[in-house]
């Protein structure tokens, strides 16, 4: 510090005793100062313009990648770069959950036992690097995922057995048990094909500060608080809508997101901005454009059937039935979520809504009949705690919510006990059976029902009195065993027949409303804003984002007499 201060110090008296020089030629120092100031400006105006006049699309976000390699990478800030980066065997549809080849040309043969996936691969294709994309490329990249131990490792490793190039583009995968969602587990962005020339198979051998796709663009720079994104121009198929991406990270500071988006200095802004902020936003429609997408991250109350009085399925069923979701929405979310009424989100055609159908919302009346049928009155109150991540504002005030309305409804017939720990500890309990009922939400791994009922419903051991010892069901807190649930699971898993399946996911979904080992409250909706002289943008379920459908509308003169309005 006293280095700084001491060069500041010598450079003002620098500055006088130069401006005490110039002072004898005051006219030659004005007319300079005004040249200087007139070129300085003229540049900072052809910067401007320069950005305007450009189809780069500048996105704002409070996101930051832990790492860009993918086989390590699994938080969505970094999965949105790979996923324009990068290209796996299928994807989705734009907007929906339809699975489409991408690197793959049609969708896998699979054996009469569901155990062989054969997968022709996509001929023409180059890396960023130049090399040579086939079928060994591909093999090559399903190998290191698995095998490099990354945090998403488990979601193949787990399922194949083994991976094979049986031609230049023809790959063969071997299932370790039937998996009828596999296709939908190689559309996960980190399952994507890298350059055998720069990577490497091994324990932890990552490249957290590069990317080497065959994707729409190509990495041009990462910095701490930026990423730049360049058209691949050697892509194999249609080129991106506009010249290129900078993203500007503001590292979980939505208060400079949202300032940045008001003030125009950003196009698009995406993840994540406050609930206030939304709402803001939402009202200037005017000005800018808001899109929203119906996403697929589902939020619940998880029931732990080990504990009383939750042992008892009527006191499960009141719960059920007390819940008021549209109060949760309106008075908590802000409107900014969707009510729903089972854990398979309602992107996917197999979503019912057995919970509605069963109980309704804010259905008193059953809920005081099944607590009495239970033994519960006032003077006799079912007493239940609600615990969630005290770093969770949100989750405290659907708490409070819930035993609000429960007690003015009920007149203390089951009275809820909010309370919170922080996060760590939180879910290190829930698998313990520590909590009686917790608030959580759930991010699917990969797009598909099995992914919202296998992992809740699903268990290894246990038994129908004492519950599940060991499983899914287990580690997320509900201890729920179903016989029955189990062999439907393991059925839709064989089933090839979407018909048959989506039976099966919604015998499933009323088994899960019957017995209530959670209750499904909401359903996220996700958020984008865009300038007014933006188009092309998309939020998939999935909540990653296509940059290559943006563009700008408007010619150059508009543009830039907009974005220096603001």
């Amino acid at each position: 510090m006293s280095i700084n201060r001491f060069s500041y110090g010598r450079s003002r008296s620098d500055l006088w005793r130069q401006l005490s020089r110039i002072g004898k030629y005051p006219i030659l120092f004005f007319i300079c100062f005004v040249l200087t100031v007139g070129c300085n400006g003229n540049r900072t105006q052809q910067n401007i313009n320069s950005t305007i006049n450009s189809n780069r699309i500048s996105v704002g976000t409070t996101l930051k990648p832990r790492t860009l390699d993918p086989a390590d990478n699994y938080e969505l800030a970094g999965l949105n770069i790979i996923y324009n980066t990068c290209e796996s065997l299928y994807t989705y549809e734009v907007g929906t959950t339809e699975i489409e080849p991408l690197l793959a040309t049609a969708m896998p043969e699979v054996s009469e036992d569901g155990l062989t996936y054969t997968i022709p691969v996509r001929e023409q294709v180059t890396f960023h690097d130049g090399t040579d994309f086939d079928a060994e490329a591909m093999e090559f990249s399903l190998q290191r995922f698995m095998q490099n131990g990354g945090k998403p490792s488990f979601l193949l490793a787990d399922v194949i057995d083994t991976v094979d190039a049986t031609g230049k583009y023809e790959l063969r995968v071997n299932l370790k048990q039937p998996f009828a969602a596999f296709p939908a587990l190689l559309a996960f962005p980190g399952a994507c094909a890298v350059s055998p020339q720069v990577y490497q198979i091994g324990e932890a051998e990552f490249k957290p500060n590069i990317m080497v796709g065959t994707g729409k663009y190509r990495l041009n720079q990462f910095k701490s608080d930026s990423i730049s994104l360049d058209v691949n121009q050697n892509y194999w198929g249609d080129k991106p809508a506009n010249e290129g991406v900078n993203i500007q990270m503001y590292a979980g500071n939505s208060a400079n997101l949202f300032n940045s988006f008001t003030t125009g200095a950003i196009d698009v802004a995406y993840q994540s901005l406050d609930p206030q902020q939304i709402e803001t936003l939402i009202k200037d429609t005017e000005n800018i454009q808001v899109i929203e997408g119906s996403g697929t991250v589902v939020n619940y109350l998880v029931l732990n059937l080990k504990q009383e009085p939750l042992d008892l399925l009527e006191v499960r069923q009141a719960i059920a039935s007390i819940i008021n979701r549209a109060l949760i929405n309106d008075r908590v979310l802000k409107g900014q979520a969707e009510p729903i009424y089972s854990l398979v989100s309602t992107a996917f055609d197999a979503y019912q809504p057995t919970f509605d159908s069963l109980y309704g919302d804010s259905n008193t009346a059953k809920a005081r009949e099944l607590l009495i049928k239970a033994g519960y009155s006032t003077e006799n109150p079912a007493i239940i705690e609600i615990w969630h991540p005290s770093g969770s504002i949100t989750r405290g005030i659907v708490a409070d919510t819930i035993k609000a309305y429960a007690e003015r409804e009920l007149g203390g017939m089951i009275q809820f006990i909010p309370n919170s720990v922080e996060s760590a500890s939180f879910f290190g309990n829930l698998s313990k059976g520590v909590y009686p009922t917790a608030l959580v939400d759930w991010y699917p791994d990969f797009l598909d029902p099995d992914n919202y009922i296998q992992p809740f419903l699903s268990c290894s051991e246990g038994l129908s009195e004492a519950g599940c010892e060991t499983g899914a069901a287990q580690s997320r807190g509900s201890f729920y065993f179903s016989d029955r649930a189990n062999k439907l699971i393991e059925q839709s898993r064989q089933e090839q027949d979407p018909a048959q399946r989506k039976a099966i996911f919604i015998e499933l979904q009323e088994i899960l409303a019957q017995d209530v080992p959670y209750v499904p409250l909401w359903q996220t909706k996700d958020y984008a804003f865009a300038q007014d002289y933006i188009d092309g943008v998309v939020i998939n379920p999935s909540q990653t984002f296509p940059f290559w459908t943006i563009d700008k509308l408007l010619d150059s003169e508009t543009s830039q007499s907009q974005a220096l309005s603001r």
